[in-house]
């Protein structure tokens, strides 16, 4: 119950501050705001403050701020009609529209770059994994211990898994049995080196079937410092956003359009990850942040991308306001685009539910 309260929680937090942004904004600006709304739908609950309303509604999807003049035919107050939103200079509407994607972006950074200074970075070195330190190997090795050769063979997991599985039990292989000699493990602890003689065991699990040492691999990690982790954050934000994108250029393709997950998928992912460990949720709530302002930078309305991309239009055009007549068509290609993708998602979702993998994260 509680990972489902903290992923509810957590899609809320990101929700609010997205709108938190074109609110602040659009108030810094000059703008009225009329409303601002956590979900979608008729108000639940809501309360009048000044000029705005907030409200939170009943259809947990998404949420927005509703600022005077966002459509252009609209009747307008004359009292309030200089801070309508298309009476605005255009650089004032950019602001308000990016401001949104813009604190996205930022949550994103920031989660990223504290797990790293946390943490540090992974490195290209295999070593023991805490998680999965098994006998016989328990009770000579440690996790993090970095393993440097056995039986003076050297390699990576599946070189010392081929050399562990040359030492076979006495007559007939079975599950549980010991080998009839001892493999030499040089491991590095600490910046020591140590050898150990382990008698490997034999696993008869479907798919392994060999002997064993009884340990797992994880990647090393390394410390890093403040200016190291923005650098590798701002890289890791930028090839998922490459990736997302290029998910979305092959949207037609069947195996990229596999790849999407809606907001059933999206939810049980960040559930399970909040059952597995913090860190790995807080990196999820990371990547959901990033792809929320991908996504919504989209040049089609009614995405944020779109309300910026006619405002640059205008702009090119010397400040003539493009007629609405042709936003609404473009709007009307963007809705079908926003459509699609939500129920390609939901498809997915659904066809994952069916087989059992919804929300599968890698272990």
């Amino acid at each position: 119950m509680i990972p489902i309260l903290l992923a509810f929680l957590g899609f809320c937090a990101l929700i609010v501050l997205h709108e938190l942004g074109h609110f602040t904004a659009a108030k810094a600006v000059g703008m009225r705001v009329e409303k601002f709304s956590l979900f979608f739908g008729r108000p639940l609950a809501s309360v009048r403050k000044g000029e705005t309303e907030y409200a939170v509604g009943w259809l947990p999807l998404g949420g927005y701020v509703r600022i005077t003049g966002m459509n252009p035919t609209e009747e307008i107050p004359p009292e309030v009609a200089g801070r309508a939103y298309y009476r605005m200079p255009v650089w004032k509407r950019i602001v308000v529209i990016a401001a949104g994607p813009a604190v996205n972006i930022v949550i994103a950074f920031l989660i990223i770059w504290a797990l790293l200074l946390a943490n540090g970075r992974t490195t290209d070195q295999y070593v023991v994994s805490p998680q999965d330190l098994g006998h016989p190997a328990v009770q000579y090795l440690q996790p993090d211990d970095r393993i440097v050769s056995v039986d003076g063979v050297r390699g990576g997991p599946n070189a010392i898994a081929r050399q562990v599985a040359t030492h076979r039990c006495a007559g007939r292989q079975v599950d549980g049995c010991d080998a009839a000699t001892s493999a030499t493990v040089v491991v590095e602890r600490d910046g020591r080196l140590h050898t150990y003689e382990i008698t490997p065991r034999y696993d008869g699990a479907r798919g392994i079937e060999r002997t064993r040492l009884g340990f797992s691999y994880g990647y090393g990690r390394a410390s890093v410092g403040p200016v190291e982790a923005a650098d590798l954050s701002v890289t890791g934000m930028w090839d998922v956003t490459k990736r997302t994108v290029s998910t979305f250029a092959k949207l037609f393709e069947a195996r990229e359009r596999e790849q999407l997950s809606g907001v059933v998928g999206t939810s049980e992912t960040l559930r399970q990850s909040f059952e597995f460990s913090t860190t790995l949720a807080l990196q999820v709530l990371a990547l959901i942040s990033l792809s929320l302002a991908i996504i919504n930078l989209f040049p089609f309305l009614p995405l944020d991308g779109g309300h910026i991309f006619w405002a640059l239009v205008e702009k090119l055009r010397g400040g003539r306001p493009v007629p609405f007549s042709v936003m609404e068509k473009a709007g009307a290609v963007g809705f079908v685009l926003v459509i699609m993708l939500f129920f390609i998602g939901l498809t997915n979702d659904i066809g994952r539910i069916s087989d059992g993998t919804l929300g599968d994260i890698p272990r």
